[in-house]
């Protein structure tokens, strides 16, 4: 089983812990290789981060094997693989399908199905879903083979960076086709699972689109400006217009019998190239039946 690794190349005389810094390495993940198994190399020697570097020098930082927490079965199962390299790993998720297991749901998960993948392909990770679903919720995941890679998509998103689009289906008829929903979610003080609109909330954006309109209800495009627990069913159910088959925030079930939300569009920048990364997502087939 090969250890993931990563070379970089200096463009001056610079201290390897202030380069490795500016690289993305975060203290966390410097102190995981330093202390549970990795190795940091200079032109192919072993050095501390005390080390001076010199213009070209190639540094390349081999990340500690990554062992799955007992906790987390490996499961065969189905996965649609939407793109994979040695850094990620993108899935289009079916509905009705947990991304990680939970009390009720223990097994059957998408986490489930990917740890026994890691396990058949030798990978050298645990998992690191960067970007979670629903269980109703169908559509792209995007998940790090590393806890580095993990740690630059996180900051990806707190920059808003990284990009997520969706397609849901409402209820109602929408008073304007394009607007912005600012409002702050909270848990709701009588239900741990329940989110709401509520003033000592955190701050949370969501942009909508209305793409048509049927009769009862609306086909809209969603974009996610902040990642809340339950932001665009809270946002949608606060406007009156609740996604359909969404019972938990007021939607009704004679649709669809699960939420009618998709994450159809996922664009990001590639952790370790730079590379502007798009991906879509059909939506599927009871969404569309609607439409």
């Amino acid at each position: 089983m090969k250890p993931f690794q990563l070379t970089y190349v200096a463009t001056g005389s610079v201290l390897l812990r202030e380069a490795l810094s500016g690289w993305g390495i975060s203290k966390r993940t410097l102190a995981s290789v330093k202390y549970s198994g990795g190795r940091i190399l200079v032109n192919g020697d072993e050095v501390t981060v005390r080390h001076v570097l010199e213009k070209d020098d190639a540094v390349t930082v081999i990340f500690p094997i990554e062992e799955r927490g007992e906790g987390l079965a490996a499961e065969e199962g189905p996965l649609q693989i939407v793109y994979e390299d040695d850094a990620l790993l993108i899935i289009d998720k079916p509905p009705i399908q947990n991304t990680i297991p939970s009390r009720e749901h223990p097994s059957g998960s998408l986490a489930n199905i990917v740890a026994n993948y890691f396990e058949e392909q030798r990978i050298p990770a645990t998992l690191h879903i960067a970007t979670r679903l629903d269980r109703d919720t169908s559509g792209l995941v995007c998940i790090a083979k590393n806890r580095h890679i993990h740690h630059m998509l996180s900051v990806q998103q707190q920059e808003k960076k990284m990009k997520r689009r969706y397609q849901a289906l409402v209820h109602g008829e929408l008073k304007q086709q394009e607007f912005a929903i600012t409002k702050p979610i909270g848990r709701k003080s009588t239900s741990i699972i329940e989110r709401e609109v509520r003033p000592d909330g955190q701050f949370a954006e969501t942009e909508v689109q209305v793409l048509k309109e049927f009769s009862g209800y609306s086909h809209v495009l969603l974009q996610l400006n902040t990642g809340r627990t339950h932001q665009i069913r809270v946002h949608l159910s606060h406007i009156g217009h609740p996604l359909l088959g969404d019972d938990l925030y007021g939607g009704k079930r004679d649709l669809i019998c699960r939420q009618a939300l998709h994450c159809s569009e996922l664009e990001l920048i590639h952790p370790t190239t730079g590379k502007l990364l798009s991906f879509s997502s059909p939506l599927k087939e009871d969404m569309e039946r609607l439409l």
